[in-house]
């Protein structure tokens, strides 16, 4: 192998494309060039790993100890990383699903490169297993594909010796509140004692207490290493009807996982988390749900779930949150004396949430509304539910667009004279709101109270060409980050110095095209992504220019959520800053390209319309 060959390679790779040149080329006297043919094992399970692989040319499929395919990997993957890292022998067996060209990095150098660079070791330790995993929606198992069960585990359990009595087996279990004992002998595991081995064993078979733990353990019980996977466990514990599990290393007990170990990793997920914010009863105990958040985004996008499924999970428990905030207003002020709709807009409103998100909400109330008879109880409620959501994580509206605000908090009538005067005297003030109230979706409360108006409202809108050509210059004014000879056009100061922002100059101006197609189609769906689909369906975009920007929004926003899990995972606060230096030359391409995609279709839409950008 020449010396450049795998530098060549390696640099247009993440997170290869971190190494200097010289460190690529010194790296590459050093790596191997292996051929293997498709069928061969390139690790078998137990198998001491020499290095990182690094998949020049075709396939190679990872599989379990039990035989089931865990991760398919394609060319610019790595595997072996996980031994590397761990205790040094594959976990999973490798098997080339075609003909293969790989290189093999000495595990020596790959150490040495982890310790010197901590971006190169966030993204192994992140674990390939979890970017590689498949895309769509997900179960709460998923996570534990790419957790090892040292990770799960509790370290240290509480062990017995075999002659200690049942008596005094049953009073340690209670005094430490578990529901299971290890019995060792000469620091070797030899057996397992539960609850349920005492009821059975003991109470209902009628033994005197004083029977030695030997007598009624389970002997040599079930025990994996702390290395294997947390998915491993929970196959394990199903299949033996198991609650517990030793934990074993070099002959020598580690730890315990249990189910309460797998219930808590499982519980930072949507479905959990949305069921422990309907038990809250303070502004403390929800904010310590939503903390979890971050998490729980994190191993979404480390799971391989698309970008448009995160900000529906994401987004529904922001919607639990302030459904919960609403009925907790309600006990504390009393029912609503007249019925009422509390409604999101915002990113909350196209359902589009990730890991950074201020809070833009607005009250629609019945028609019999009076300010002297009602003004303060709603008051009081938005302030409530608004101070609820800034507690937990989302903070108050800079723009105040939020119900506390008089101006959005108003009956049906006024609401209609709202959206009347936005379409009829398009200024740059009613431009500017409009687009924000175009993006409203009902959370709580009588959704009549705006199903019928919103309908009213996007037909007005469609039949309207002077307010849609405003609405359309307005969507126009957010460009993407392009210089002029196309490369990227960074920020060039401050905090985020050499950054693009991918949230203004990346989702915005996609935002803002898909919700200028709904207007001309009269389209209520506020997603993104569902209002491109529609107007494709319904001839208001071409169908090759709906799906580049659909492309164009999913590249970039998932590159946004790679960003911030990747801060979250490293304990940092997600933003939407991201240094293409840090990305690999595809990566970067790729990106470019997504950005002169927006930027062809605005020129496309401008120029349909007669505006120039």
């Amino acid at each position: 192998m020449s010396m450049s060959d795998f530098a060549d390679f390696a640099s247009h790779r993440h997170p290869f494309d971190l190494l200097e040149i010289n460190s690529l080329h010194d790296l590459s006297a050093k790596t191997l060039k292996i051929e293997v043919t498709r069928g061969d094992r390139i690790l078998s399970v137990g198998q001491e790993v020499d290095g990182l692989y690094l998949i020049q040319s075709g396939e190679v499929d990872l599989i379990t100890p039990e035989d089931t395919l865990l991760l398919h990997l394609t060319v610019g993957n790595c595997f072996g990383e996980r031994a590397i890292l761990g205790d040094g022998h594959a976990p999973n067996m490798a098997i080339a699903n075609q003909d293969c060209t790989l290189f093999l990095i000495p595990k020596e150098d790959f150490l040495q490169l982890t310790a010197k660079i901590p971006s190169f070791h966030a993204f192994f330790d992140s674990s390939l297993t979890k970017r590689n995993a498949h895309t769509g929606p997900t179960d709460s198992t998923t996570d534990l594909i790419s957790i090892t069960i040292g990770e799960l585990m509790t370290p240290d359990p509480i062990t017995i010796a075999p002659d200690t009595t049942a008596t005094e087996a049953a009073k340690l279990m209670q005094k430490k509140n578990i529901s299971c004992l290890l019995i060792t002998e000469q620091d070797r595991l030899i057996g397992i004692l539960t609850s349920g081995d005492m009821a059975h064993r003991i109470v209902a078979a009628g033994r005197s207490l004083e029977t030695p733990v030997r007598s009624i353990m389970t002997p040599d019980p079930f025990a994996l290493g702390p290395d294997a996977l947390g998915f491993d466990a929970l196959l394990s514990m199903m299949e033996h009807m198991h609650t517990h599990l030793p934990v074993v290393e070099n002959d020598r007990l580690v730890g315990i996982l249990t189910n309460t170990n797998l219930v808590h990793r499982q519980a930072v997920s949507a479905p959990f988390l949305i069921r422990d914010l309907q038990r809250q009863e303070d502004f403390e105990s929800l904010a310590a749900i939503v903390a979890k958040v971050p998490q729980m985004l994190a191993q979404l996008v480390g799971s391989g779930v698309d970008a448009h499924n995160i900000g529906r999970i994401v987004t529904n428990v922001t919607d639990s949150l302030t459904r919960r905030l609403v009925h907790l207003a309600e006990e504390k002020f009393g029912p609503a004396p007249i019925p009422y709709l509390w409604l999101a807009c915002g990113s909350q409103g196209r359902q589009e949430q990730t890991g950074v998100s201020d809070q833009d909400n607005c009250l629609i109330l019945d028609e019999r509304y009076s300010e002297a008879e009602h003004g303060s109880y709603f008051e009081q409620f938005a302030k409530f539910v608004s101070d609820g959501l800034n507690a937990a994580g989302f903070y108050y509206c800079p723009g105040d667009m939020m119900a506390t605000n008089p101006r959005w908090r108003q009956p049906v009538s006024v609401w209609r004279r709202y959206f009347d005067s936005w379409i009829d005297r398009p200024d740059p003030m009613a431009q500017m709101l409009a687009s924000v109230m175009f993006d409203l979706r009902p959370i709580i409360g009588e959704k009549n109270l705006f199903a019928g108006m919103y309908q009213e409202t996007m037909e007005k809108a469609k039949k309207n060409s002077i307010f849609r050509a405003h609405m359309i210059s307005n969507s126009l004014s957010h460009t993407p980050p392009l210089s002029f000879f196309r490369g990227f056009a960074l920020i060039k100061k401050g905090e985020h110095k050499d950054t693009v922002d991918l949230k203004l100059n990346g989702v915005v101006p996609i935002v803002d095209l898909a919700r200028a197609y709904a207007l001309q189609g009269a389209i209520t769906a506020a997603n993104t992504r569902e209002r491109l689909m529609q107007a494709r369906d319904r001839g208001t975009i071409s169908r090759s220019g709906a799906q580049d920007l659909i492309d164009a929004y999913e590249l970039i926003t998932t590159m946004r959520l790679e960003h911030q899990a990747r801060q979250i995972r490293e304990g940092g606060k997600p933003d939407n800053f991201l240094a293409p230096a840090g990305l690999s030359e595809l990566e970067r391409n790729h990106l470019k390209d997504a950005f002169i995609m927006i930027k062809s279709q605005q020129s496309a839409l401008g120029h349909a319309q007669g505006v120039n950008i």
